[in-house]
């Protein structure tokens, strides 16, 4: 059951209600120095961002959610929310060689470590659709308008796509048994020739080592809890803000992981976030809307939940039964469907062409900017231990 964020249902994000922070000013601490006043708009600052921020992500339709557009949305709010989030760490750094604040914000810093793979495997992965967008390149071509539909560009165009799906087989392949296996494109072939061939198929040179498991690493990344009262209180609610931006770090490597092409990839993580944090509204509604994705039908077992991959085997499943069907000479009705089928894989083509390199620029800059953020981070905490 699909459940969104928007309309009467979504709370007020400029008025935090029952906000966690409003512990703090509570009569029975009511002692709170006046000058943690700036402190707490900073960190209430940051949650309205994230809650406007993901409100907006999970306010698209559903044909919008998980493209190419959407990943890049999602990590313009992670960048957006990683800078506010550092400059309130830099503002507060007399507080960060503190207990408990220290182990919170190291803790932190040691699971953002480990998204730097997930970084890697996701370049990898949007490499991986290269190569996809490669054999489309080389179907449309075969196929263009302006060249008559002989057997020669028939042969060609059928080359092209059988190499597409041998490429994305092998793809899924790295996550699923090979006797459970579904094949995308609803074709079975007993050739031992091809099935021989899946093994060598992949030529990249892979950033993550084939024991990697884009699963477990998401698990380390998800080992944090809620804050305590007594941790909020003792951090003058930087507590909250280590925790806020945690949640929205682990929420975007899941993202990642479902949609790109990885090692391992699983989607079994839960996010238990507290009520009183109003921005875990449009993250369970995301969390909820993908895990629905992914389990349609014509969903399970893909290699990702990237709408593009979805688009590029459907068009790659029609065409493929099309050229099969194609008898020389060709009839004018058959040629007509050819060309429609053309212009809908076109379409996919076009949105890779214009999508995946500023994707994977943004992947780039996380993961400079994960590194920044720690480096600069825990040299803070070693300053303030001198």
């Amino acid at each position: 059951m699909r459940t969104d964020y928007h309309g009467s249902s979504s709370p007020n994000i400029t008025n935090f209600g029952r906000s966690i922070l409003s512990m703090k000013r509570d009569p029975v601490v009511h002692s709170i120095d006046h000058e943690t006043h700036y402190q707490d708009s900073e960190i209430e600052a940051l949650q309205r961002q994230v809650t406007r921020r993901f409100h907006e992500l999970s306010s698209v339709e559903s044909h919008e959610l998980l493209s190419v557009s959407w990943i890049s949305k999602l990590l313009d709010v992670f960048l957006c929310c990683q800078e506010e989030f550092k400059a309130i760490i830099f503002n507060n750094k007399s507080v960060l060689s503190k207990q408990p604040m220290e182990k919170l914000i190291s803790d932190y810093f040691e699971r953002s470590v480990k998204g730097l793979d997930v970084c890697n495997a996701i370049r990898d992965g949007l490499e991986q659709i290269r190569q996809w967008q490669k054999q489309l390149e080389i179907v449309l071509c075969a196929l263009d308008y302006q060249k008559p539909l002989g057997e020669g560009q028939i042969r060609r165009a059928k080359k092209a796509l059988t190499d597409l799906e041998i490429g994305m087989l092998d793809e899924k392949e790295s996550n699923t048994n090979l006797a459970h296996r579904n094949r995308s494109f609803g074709r079975y072939q007993k050739d031992s020739q091809r099935h021989n061939s899946l093994k060598h198929f992949r030529s990249l040179s892979w950033s993550v080592s084939r024991s990697w498991s884009a699963s477990k690493q998401l698990q380390a990344i998800g080992n944090f809890f809620p804050p305590k009262t007594n941790e909020i209180l003792a951090t003058n609610g930087l507590a909250v803000a280590v925790y806020t931006m945690s949640c929205v770090f682990l929420f975007v490597m899941w993202a990642l992981v479902a949609a790109i092409p990885c090692q391992d990839r699983g989607l079994q993580c839960h996010f238990n976030i507290p009520k009183s944090f109003i921005w875990g509204a449009p993250i369970h509604s995301l969390h909820e809307r993908i895990m629905d994705e992914a389990k349609k039908r014509e969903r399970r077992n893909t290699c990702g939940l990237l709408k593009e991959i979805h688009g590029i085997e459907k068009s790659a499943s029609f065409m493929i039964e099309l050229t099969d069907s194609i008898q020389f000479p060709i009839r004018e009705e058959k040629e007509e469907e050819v060309r429609k089928q053309v212009e809908e894989m076109k379409i996919v083509y076009e949105g890779l062409k214009t999508g995946l390199d500023p994707l994977e620029k943004q992947v780039r800059e996380a993961f400079h900017r994960i590194v920044k953020s720690r480096t600069e981070g825990l040299d803070l905490i070693a300053r303030g231990n001198e």
